[in-house]
Protein backbone atom coordinates (compact mmCIF):
# COMPACT_ATOMS: atom_id res chain seq x y z
CA UNK A 1 0.00 0.00 0.00
CA UNK A 2 1.63 3.67 -0.88
CA UNK A 3 0.05 6.87 -0.30
CA UNK A 4 0.54 8.06 -3.94
CA UNK A 5 -1.73 6.15 -6.80
CA UNK A 6 0.79 6.66 -9.74
CA UNK A 7 2.77 4.01 -7.73
CA UNK A 8 -0.09 2.02 -5.61
CA UNK A 9 0.36 -1.70 -6.25
CA UNK A 10 -2.80 -1.96 -8.24
CA UNK A 11 -3.76 1.81 -9.12
CA UNK A 12 -0.49 2.33 -11.33
CA UNK A 13 -1.54 -0.57 -13.73
CA UNK A 14 -4.09 2.19 -14.57
CA UNK A 15 -2.30 5.60 -13.36
CA UNK A 16 1.16 4.42 -13.25
CA UNK A 17 4.48 5.03 -15.65
CA UNK A 18 7.15 2.40 -14.55
CA UNK A 19 9.47 4.33 -16.99
CA UNK A 20 8.96 7.53 -14.93
CA UNK A 21 8.88 6.40 -11.86
CA UNK A 22 12.69 5.07 -12.22
CA UNK A 23 13.91 8.56 -12.37
CA UNK A 24 12.10 9.91 -9.30
CA UNK A 25 13.15 6.86 -7.39
CA UNK A 26 15.62 7.37 -3.91
CA UNK A 27 18.37 5.99 -6.09
CA UNK A 28 18.06 8.08 -9.21
CA UNK A 29 18.01 11.06 -6.76
CA UNK A 30 20.71 10.10 -4.91
CA UNK A 31 22.90 9.00 -8.01
CA UNK A 32 22.45 12.53 -9.74
CA UNK A 33 23.13 14.43 -6.16
CA UNK A 34 26.73 12.13 -6.25
CA UNK A 35 27.09 13.47 -10.21
CA UNK A 36 26.61 17.19 -8.82
CA UNK A 37 29.45 16.34 -6.40
CA UNK A 38 31.91 14.61 -8.36
CA UNK A 39 31.09 17.74 -10.95
CA UNK A 40 31.86 20.01 -8.93
CA UNK A 41 34.86 18.69 -7.47
CA UNK A 42 36.22 18.89 -10.89
CA UNK A 43 34.96 22.19 -11.52
CA UNK A 44 36.90 23.29 -8.31
CA UNK A 45 39.92 21.67 -8.68
CA UNK A 46 40.49 23.00 -12.80
CA UNK A 47 40.29 26.71 -10.88
CA UNK A 48 42.91 26.25 -8.57
CA UNK A 49 40.33 25.76 -5.68
CA UNK A 50 40.76 22.36 -4.33
CA UNK A 51 43.66 20.20 -4.60
CA UNK A 52 43.48 17.65 -8.41
CA UNK A 53 43.85 14.79 -5.89
CA UNK A 54 41.52 15.94 -3.76
CA UNK A 55 38.54 15.97 -6.74
CA UNK A 56 39.87 12.84 -8.38
CA UNK A 57 39.31 10.68 -4.43
CA UNK A 58 35.55 12.43 -4.58
CA UNK A 59 35.24 11.41 -8.21
CA UNK A 60 36.25 7.80 -7.34
CA UNK A 61 34.44 7.55 -4.35
CA UNK A 62 30.75 9.04 -5.75
CA UNK A 63 31.31 6.67 -8.37
CA UNK A 64 30.68 3.79 -6.57
CA UNK A 65 29.42 5.00 -3.28
CA UNK A 66 26.08 3.88 -1.67
CA UNK A 67 24.59 6.03 1.41
CA UNK A 68 23.40 4.33 4.53
CA UNK A 69 19.15 5.28 3.69
CA UNK A 70 18.13 4.49 7.23
CA UNK A 71 20.47 6.85 8.50
CA UNK A 72 19.12 9.49 5.72
CA UNK A 73 15.23 9.16 6.76
CA UNK A 74 16.54 9.90 9.79
CA UNK A 75 18.25 12.71 9.01
CA UNK A 76 15.93 14.44 6.50
CA UNK A 77 13.08 14.70 9.77
CA UNK A 78 15.33 16.73 11.88
CA UNK A 79 17.54 18.80 8.66
CA UNK A 80 14.65 18.90 5.78
CA UNK A 81 16.43 18.03 3.35
CA UNK A 82 19.14 14.80 2.57
CA UNK A 83 22.06 16.94 1.73
CA UNK A 84 23.81 17.53 4.92
CA UNK A 85 23.52 13.85 5.96
CA UNK A 86 24.60 12.57 2.29
CA UNK A 87 27.48 14.62 2.57
CA UNK A 88 28.31 13.76 6.31
CA UNK A 89 28.73 10.02 4.69
CA UNK A 90 30.61 11.08 1.95
CA UNK A 91 32.94 12.69 3.84
CA UNK A 92 34.02 9.52 5.78
CA UNK A 93 33.78 7.78 2.69
CA UNK A 94 36.46 10.11 1.49
CA UNK A 95 38.38 10.12 4.09
CA UNK A 96 41.45 12.09 4.83
CA UNK A 97 43.21 14.29 4.06
CA UNK A 98 40.28 15.28 1.61
CA UNK A 99 36.95 15.14 3.29
CA UNK A 100 37.19 18.99 3.73
CA UNK A 101 36.86 19.57 0.26
CA UNK A 102 33.45 17.50 -0.05
CA UNK A 103 30.79 20.17 -1.18
CA UNK A 104 32.91 23.14 -0.54
CA UNK A 105 31.38 25.80 -1.30
CA UNK A 106 27.88 24.42 -2.16
CA UNK A 107 24.71 24.37 -0.13
CA UNK A 108 21.99 22.11 0.19
CA UNK A 109 19.71 23.35 -2.90
CA UNK A 110 22.16 23.47 -5.30
CA UNK A 111 22.91 19.50 -4.87
CA UNK A 112 18.99 18.97 -5.01
CA UNK A 113 17.57 21.20 -7.58
CA UNK A 114 20.76 20.33 -10.16
CA UNK A 115 20.22 16.76 -9.48
CA UNK A 116 16.25 17.48 -10.59
CA UNK A 117 17.92 19.05 -13.65
CA UNK A 118 20.21 16.21 -14.41
CA UNK A 119 16.84 13.97 -14.16
CA UNK A 120 14.47 15.99 -15.72
CA UNK A 121 16.92 16.05 -19.23
CA UNK A 122 16.34 12.45 -19.47
CA UNK A 123 12.55 12.62 -18.23
CA UNK A 124 11.95 15.24 -21.17
CA UNK A 125 13.29 13.73 -23.75
CA UNK A 126 11.61 10.43 -23.26
CA UNK A 127 8.12 13.09 -22.92
CA UNK A 128 9.08 14.37 -26.30
CA UNK A 129 9.44 11.38 -27.77
CA UNK A 130 6.23 9.86 -26.91
CA UNK A 131 4.51 13.56 -27.89
CA UNK A 132 5.70 12.40 -31.66
CA UNK A 133 4.14 8.94 -31.46
CA UNK A 134 0.93 10.65 -30.20
CA UNK A 135 1.45 13.25 -33.18
CA UNK A 136 1.73 9.63 -35.37
CA UNK A 137 -1.34 8.28 -34.00
CA UNK A 138 -3.12 11.45 -35.00
CA UNK A 139 -1.56 11.47 -38.48
CA UNK A 140 -2.47 7.63 -39.06
CA UNK A 141 -6.83 8.36 -37.97
CA UNK A 142 -6.66 11.21 -40.48
CA UNK A 143 -5.33 8.75 -43.27
CA UNK A 144 -7.78 6.12 -42.03
CA UNK A 145 -10.94 8.56 -40.85
CA UNK A 146 -10.30 11.50 -41.91
CA UNK A 147 -12.79 11.94 -45.21
CA UNK A 148 -15.58 10.35 -43.01
CA UNK A 149 -18.37 12.86 -41.67
CA UNK A 150 -19.12 13.34 -37.94
CA UNK A 151 -21.61 15.85 -36.65
CA UNK A 152 -20.15 18.52 -34.81
CA UNK A 153 -21.58 19.99 -31.96
CA UNK A 154 -21.53 23.19 -30.23
CA UNK A 155 -22.33 23.73 -26.23
CA UNK A 156 -22.96 19.99 -26.14
CA UNK A 157 -25.78 20.97 -29.41
CA UNK A 158 -25.92 18.88 -32.39
CA UNK A 159 -25.01 21.78 -35.06
CA UNK A 160 -23.70 20.98 -38.58
CA UNK A 161 -21.74 17.73 -40.47
CA UNK A 162 -17.90 18.00 -40.71
CA UNK A 163 -15.19 15.47 -41.06
CA UNK A 164 -13.27 13.35 -39.17
CA UNK A 165 -10.49 15.70 -40.04
CA UNK A 166 -11.91 18.56 -38.05
CA UNK A 167 -12.05 16.94 -35.19
CA UNK A 168 -8.96 15.25 -35.32
CA UNK A 169 -7.06 18.28 -36.05
CA UNK A 170 -8.42 19.52 -32.98
CA UNK A 171 -6.31 16.93 -30.95
CA UNK A 172 -3.45 17.03 -32.89
CA UNK A 173 -2.97 20.80 -32.88
CA UNK A 174 -2.43 21.75 -29.43
CA UNK A 175 0.12 18.42 -28.78
CA UNK A 176 2.23 19.65 -31.79
CA UNK A 177 2.43 23.33 -29.99
CA UNK A 178 2.73 21.74 -26.65
CA UNK A 179 6.06 20.16 -28.16
CA UNK A 180 7.01 23.20 -29.25
CA UNK A 181 6.71 23.99 -25.86
CA UNK A 182 8.72 21.60 -24.25
CA UNK A 183 11.38 21.49 -27.10
CA UNK A 184 11.92 25.41 -25.84
CA UNK A 185 11.66 24.61 -22.42
CA UNK A 186 14.31 21.84 -22.71
CA UNK A 187 16.80 24.22 -24.42
CA UNK A 188 17.19 26.77 -21.77
CA UNK A 189 15.08 25.65 -18.96
CA UNK A 190 17.68 22.79 -17.72
CA UNK A 191 19.94 24.76 -16.28
CA UNK A 192 22.72 24.21 -13.11
CA UNK A 193 21.89 25.68 -9.48
CA UNK A 194 25.23 27.38 -7.92
CA UNK A 195 24.76 29.74 -5.08
CA UNK A 196 26.24 28.63 -2.30
CA UNK A 197 24.84 29.39 1.31
CA UNK A 198 22.94 32.50 0.40
CA UNK A 199 23.65 32.73 -3.48
CA UNK A 200 26.31 34.63 -3.83
CA UNK A 201 29.66 32.21 -4.22
CA UNK A 202 31.07 34.12 -1.59
CA UNK A 203 34.04 31.21 -0.63
CA UNK A 204 35.31 31.67 -3.73
CA UNK A 205 37.21 34.55 -4.31
CA UNK A 206 35.87 36.15 -7.46
CA UNK A 207 36.12 32.34 -9.52
CA UNK A 208 32.55 31.56 -8.55
CA UNK A 209 30.97 31.85 -11.76
CA UNK A 210 34.08 30.20 -13.95
CA UNK A 211 33.83 27.26 -11.76
CA UNK A 212 29.45 27.43 -12.31
CA UNK A 213 30.03 27.72 -15.89
CA UNK A 214 32.78 24.45 -16.13
CA UNK A 215 30.19 22.62 -13.63
CA UNK A 216 27.24 23.39 -16.09
CA UNK A 217 29.32 22.05 -18.88
CA UNK A 218 30.70 18.99 -17.09
CA UNK A 219 26.55 17.92 -16.05
CA UNK A 220 25.67 19.00 -19.60
CA UNK A 221 23.13 21.92 -18.43
CA UNK A 222 22.65 25.19 -19.18
CA UNK A 223 24.98 28.46 -17.61
CA UNK A 224 22.88 30.65 -15.32
CA UNK A 225 23.37 32.72 -12.87
CA UNK A 226 21.68 30.93 -9.29
CA UNK A 227 17.89 30.88 -9.12
CA UNK A 228 17.32 29.83 -5.82
CA UNK A 229 14.03 31.95 -4.87
CA UNK A 230 13.72 32.47 -8.23
CA UNK A 231 11.42 29.47 -9.23
CA UNK A 232 9.76 30.59 -12.54
CA UNK A 233 11.39 28.02 -14.48
CA UNK A 234 10.24 25.41 -12.70
CA UNK A 235 6.42 26.86 -12.74
CA UNK A 236 6.68 27.07 -16.83
CA UNK A 237 7.84 23.54 -16.44
CA UNK A 238 4.67 22.70 -14.81
CA UNK A 239 2.23 24.92 -17.24
CA UNK A 240 4.08 22.59 -20.19
CA UNK A 241 3.02 19.57 -18.22
CA UNK A 242 -0.54 20.41 -17.62
CA UNK A 243 -0.83 21.80 -21.70
CA UNK A 244 0.61 17.74 -21.87
CA UNK A 245 -1.98 16.07 -20.13
CA UNK A 246 -4.95 19.43 -20.36
CA UNK A 247 -4.58 18.36 -24.83
CA UNK A 248 -4.85 15.05 -24.14
CA UNK A 249 -7.64 15.27 -21.78
CA UNK A 250 -9.64 17.06 -24.66
CA UNK A 251 -9.12 13.84 -26.64
CA UNK A 252 -10.23 11.93 -24.48
CA UNK A 253 -13.63 13.64 -23.16
CA UNK A 254 -14.20 13.70 -26.85
CA UNK A 255 -13.96 9.68 -27.52
CA UNK A 256 -15.94 9.40 -24.14
CA UNK A 257 -18.80 11.36 -25.83
CA UNK A 258 -18.88 9.39 -29.01
CA UNK A 259 -18.38 6.00 -27.18
CA UNK A 260 -21.72 7.05 -25.35
CA UNK A 261 -23.59 7.95 -28.46
CA UNK A 262 -22.63 4.91 -30.13
CA UNK A 263 -22.85 5.18 -34.00
CA UNK A 264 -19.86 7.62 -34.34
CA UNK A 265 -17.00 5.23 -33.15
CA UNK A 266 -16.11 1.81 -32.88
CA UNK A 267 -13.43 0.96 -30.22
CA UNK A 268 -11.69 -2.07 -29.09
CA UNK A 269 -10.31 -2.56 -26.10
CA UNK A 270 -13.00 -1.54 -23.76
CA UNK A 271 -12.97 -2.25 -20.12
CA UNK A 272 -15.44 -4.28 -18.51
CA UNK A 273 -18.29 -3.85 -15.49
CA UNK A 274 -18.80 -6.05 -12.71
CA UNK A 275 -22.18 -5.66 -12.85
CA UNK A 276 -23.34 -5.17 -16.49
CA UNK A 277 -21.18 -7.92 -18.77
CA UNK A 278 -22.12 -6.58 -21.61
CA UNK A 279 -20.79 -2.68 -21.23
CA UNK A 280 -17.01 -1.91 -22.71
CA UNK A 281 -16.29 1.37 -20.69
CA UNK A 282 -13.86 4.00 -22.72
CA UNK A 283 -11.07 3.48 -19.19
CA UNK A 284 -8.24 4.88 -20.94
CA UNK A 285 -10.68 7.98 -22.54
CA UNK A 286 -12.23 8.80 -19.01
CA UNK A 287 -8.30 8.61 -17.47
CA UNK A 288 -7.17 11.17 -19.90
CA UNK A 289 -9.83 13.64 -18.56
CA UNK A 290 -8.61 12.45 -14.74
CA UNK A 291 -5.28 13.40 -15.93
CA UNK A 292 -5.35 16.78 -17.41
CA UNK A 293 -7.89 17.55 -14.08
CA UNK A 294 -5.36 16.48 -12.21
CA UNK A 295 -2.57 18.35 -13.63
CA UNK A 296 -4.77 21.39 -13.53
CA UNK A 297 -5.12 21.20 -9.93
CA UNK A 298 -1.58 21.15 -9.85
CA UNK A 299 -0.38 23.92 -11.40
CA UNK A 300 -1.66 26.29 -8.87
CA UNK A 301 0.38 24.71 -5.96
CA UNK A 302 3.32 25.10 -8.39
CA UNK A 303 2.37 29.04 -8.57
CA UNK A 304 2.48 28.89 -4.70
CA UNK A 305 5.85 26.95 -4.74
CA UNK A 306 6.75 30.27 -6.54
CA UNK A 307 6.78 32.58 -3.07
CA UNK A 308 9.96 32.26 -1.39
CA UNK A 309 11.00 33.92 1.39
CA UNK A 310 13.80 36.20 0.78
CA UNK A 311 17.14 34.01 -0.15
CA UNK A 312 15.32 30.93 0.33
CA UNK A 313 12.22 28.94 1.66
CA UNK A 314 12.13 25.77 3.08
CA UNK A 315 8.05 25.69 2.90
CA UNK A 316 7.74 26.62 -0.86
CA UNK A 317 10.99 24.08 -2.00
CA UNK A 318 9.64 21.31 -0.15
CA UNK A 319 6.01 22.06 -1.99
CA UNK A 320 7.92 21.89 -5.31
CA UNK A 321 8.65 17.96 -4.16
CA UNK A 322 5.66 16.84 -3.11
CA UNK A 323 4.05 18.07 -6.81
CA UNK A 324 6.01 17.65 -9.51
CA UNK A 325 6.82 14.21 -9.48
CA UNK A 326 3.14 13.41 -9.87
CA UNK A 327 2.85 16.14 -12.44
CA UNK A 328 5.73 14.35 -14.29
CA UNK A 329 3.97 10.95 -14.08
CA UNK A 330 0.46 12.21 -15.00
CA UNK A 331 1.97 13.44 -18.26
CA UNK A 332 3.89 10.75 -18.67
CA UNK A 333 0.84 8.30 -18.08
CA UNK A 334 -1.61 10.42 -20.56
CA UNK A 335 0.58 9.95 -23.71
CA UNK A 336 0.92 6.48 -22.99
CA UNK A 337 -2.54 6.06 -22.89
CA UNK A 338 -3.26 8.92 -25.72
CA UNK A 339 -1.43 5.95 -28.05
CA UNK A 340 -3.52 2.94 -26.54
CA UNK A 341 -7.17 4.89 -27.02
CA UNK A 342 -5.76 6.17 -30.56
CA UNK A 343 -5.02 2.62 -31.20
CA UNK A 344 -7.92 1.10 -30.00
CA UNK A 345 -9.82 3.22 -32.77
CA UNK A 346 -11.75 0.62 -35.10
CA UNK A 347 -13.69 3.45 -37.02
CA UNK A 348 -14.70 7.18 -36.69
CA UNK A 349 -17.54 8.78 -38.27
CA UNK A 350 -19.34 7.81 -41.27
CA UNK A 351 -17.82 7.24 -44.70
CA UNK A 352 -19.75 9.80 -46.84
Amino acid sequence: MTFSPFDHPFLAGLLGDEEMAGYFSADAEIRAMLAFEAALAKAEAANGVIPDNAASQIAEVCAAFVPDMERLRIAVSHDGVVVPELVRQLRAAVGEPHSRHVHFGATSQDVIDTGLMLRLKRVLGILASRLGVVLRVFDDLQRRFGANVLLAHTRMQPAIEITAADRIRSWRLPVERTRQHLQAWYTGGLSVQFGGAAGTLEKFDGKGDAIRTMLAAELGLADAPQWHSQRDRVAELASILSLVSGGLGKFGQDIALMAQAGDEIELAGGGGSSAMPHKQNPVAAETLVTLARFNATQVAGMHHALVHEQERSGAAWTLEWLILPQMVCAAASSLRLAVELGGNIRRLGEAD
